[in-house]
């Protein structure tokens, strides 16, 4: 939510300017046909209510949607004339007449549309006004809330002009009186003292003008009644909705191209990774641990064995083997331009490796319990350690090895990640909550309680879900605005032992997760769905996936069989390479002792 109180995205398509386009403001070349069946007075005929219907859709509301939707096209004169044809018009008189006013800064005249649209309408000699001149609104519409962004408008334009005594005036005799939104009042009462160069990101208000007016219309509109004011982009939101639905039909739907409205549509199977095509069994013991590259070039693994490695991609030739650690590897971060890598010990210690050289740049000693993550800032420039240690947990550091930043004591770290945009580090302990921080703050915005232990926690490239890996056995998708649990994924086996999940697909439609049993299980994000439960481990557990971001047809597996493997599409594995596989004997691998990766040694 911006400070002026209008959503950042109300749900409509954007134009490609990314304001809401404004079709209506032709709505004078449109001829005008009354909503409550009056006759036209322009002549032309009047629709006919003979006429079948389109489908089973309304045949005025689809017609209507046509002729903004060709407008919004540029096809003004198919619109024109459509709108001739059939008889329908885009808009009433009065909602041309609001809009009009709004876009051009008439407040006055706004006003009085709105207020008199608030008065009721008897229809005989009693009437307080004529039907045309007033808007049809909403069921609950809120007069005070219309008026309140009406006259915020109002205000913030005084403030750009630096008329400075005449926006004290609105914010006195206008917006104060209507006694609506407090807090947002005094908000607005602090943008007087703002340095005009400043207003518009400290109001978080649109600029220029015309295209902050777009979004207030746009606002004001979900207060009309949409037989009268179509929302912004209708058809196109129509269009969203069923590729949408299409998409989370589609199990296997692994694309960023969107779905053709030509035909129905549906994935093959075949063009899922579903297939070992390689591998990896360059370590010795547990591997813990993977994570490819932002540009999915390159894969790191790490394990029980105290080395990282680093593969090429494109052949899954070893780059770089790390072996400074003295005790198991637990996770390994990326830089934010793949230059970097920090890697996380049981040593109680983090390193960071040049990729290129693979040469240690720095090494962080500060904590005096295992570190078990660590997260680079969206600048590349800092990065923050998560650790076992109650006097420590959370660490903010510079590339120098300073201190930025040291969080409250009192709990201990399990995993943490930085949202893409940087707004945000997610923390998670070993008592069951969620912590999330402002980065640019460092305050906590909130703490979440959970059903159980998370053990992992990934955020989508979008910064809007976070997924949290749960002891008990359940995935999480969360809303990190509204904390709202959006799904729950079930079906992979988790109680003792560390076991992570992530996002994947072209698009980040699927949910994927190691699990207990050697198995990794996949789902459909939107849907819940479970696509796939994948047998490919030998034994243990498989503790972490990480799905390329470059190649939707791969991603990797890391298993306690001392194995990295890596998932391709049917079409991309190559048949000598599928045969020529090496399987290493069972007798080959040893009990599992270790209690060092169980949550609950986290205790």
């Amino acid at each position: 939510m911006r400070l002026d109180g209008i959503s950042s995205a109300n749900g409509y398509s954007q134009g490609s300017n990314g304001t809401a386009s404004s079709p209506s403001r032709k709505t004078d070349q449109t001829p005008y046909v009354s909503f409550n069946g009056d006759t036209p007075t322009n002549g032309h005929a009047k629709p006919s209510a003979n006429l079948p219907s389109y489908y089973g859709h309304d045949r005025e509301e689809v017609t209507r949607i046509l002729i903004q939707s060709l407008y919004e096209l540029g096809y003004n004169g198919a619109a024109s004339l459509l709108g001739k044809e059939s008889g329908y018009q885009l808009e009433s008189p009065a909602v041309a007449k609001f809009r009009n006013a709004v876009l051009e800064g008439r407040w006055p005249e706004a006003e009085s549309i709105l207020l008199q649209s608030f008065y009721p309408y008897n229809g005989g000699s009693g009437k307080t006004g004529h039907s045309k001149e007033k808007l049809l609104l909403a069921e609950g519409a809120d007069k005070s809330e219309m008026l309140f962004y009406l006259r915020q408008q109002k205000f913030l334009e005084l403030l750009e002009a630096r008329d400075l005594g005449a926006a004290l005036i609105v914010l006195r005799h206008e917006l104060t009186p209507l006694n609506y939104d407090i807090g947002r009042l005094h908000a607005l009462s602090s943008l007087l003292m703002c340095p005009p160069e400043h207003l518009h990101d400290q109001a978080r208000w649109n600029r220029p003008i015309s295209s902050s007016r777009e979004r207030l219309l746009s606002e004001l509109s979900k207060f009309i009644s949409p037989s009268v004011m179509i929302p912004d982009n209708r058809l196109a939101i129509l269009l969203d909705h069923v590729k949408k639905s299409q998409i989370n039909q589609c199990l296997y739907h692994n694309t960023a191209t969107p779905p053709s409205l030509y035909s129905d549509h549906m994935c093959d199977k075949a063009d899922f990774p579903l297939q070992t095509a390689i591998e990896l069994s360059q370590h010795s013991d547990e591997v813990w641990f993977c994570e490819f590259s932002h540009d999915g070039t390159k894969l790191v693994t790490a394990g029980r064995d105290r080395s990282v490695i680093i593969y090429d991609t494109s052949s899954f030739d070893v780059l770089h083997k790390l072996t400074e650690h003295d005790d198991g590897v637990a996770q390994a971060s990326w830089s934010p331009d793949d230059t970097k890598l920090i890697t996380c010990s049981q040593d109680k210690m983090a390193r960071v490796w040049s990729v290129e050289t693979g040469r240690c740049l720095l090494t962080i000693d500060h904590h005096r319990e295992p570190i078990t993550a660590a997260a680079w800032a969206a600048d590349g420039e800092s990065f923050v350690t998560a650790s076992l240690d109650l006097e420590s947990q959370l660490c903010h550091w510079s590339m120098r090895g300073h201190a930025l930043y040291m969080w409250p004591r009192g709990f201990r770290v399990q995993d943490c990640t930085i949202s893409a945009d940087g707004r945000r580090l997610v923390a998670a302990d070993v008592d069951g909550k969620v912590h999330v921080y402002n980065m640019h703050t460092h305050e906590e915005e909130y703490c979440l309680p959970m059903k159980s232990k998370p053990t992992s926690i990934a955020i989508s490239r979008d910064s809007q879900h976070m997924l949290v890996n749960l002891s008990e056995g359940q995935i999480h998708l969360i809303d990190i605005d509204t904390t709202e649990v959006v799904r729950r994924f079930q079906g992979q086996k988790q109680g003792s032992y560390v076991i992570r999940s992530t996002f994947g697909g072209a698009a980040e439609n699927f949910v994927i997760s190691g699990s207990e049993d050697a198995c990794v299980y996949v789902w459909h994000k939107e849907n819940g769905d479970l696509v796939e439960t994948l047998e490919g481990h030998i034994s243990g557990c498989v503790n972490a996936i990480s799905w390329n971001p470059m190649n939707p047809g791969m991603f990797a597996s890391a298993g306690d069989d001392y194995l990295v493997r890596i998932w391709t599409r049917e079409s991309d594995t190559p048949r000598s390479t599928v045969r020529g596989i090496q399987r290493a004997m069972a007798s080959k691998f040893l009990p599992r002792t270790s209690a060092l990766r169980s949550t609950s040694s986290f205790q």
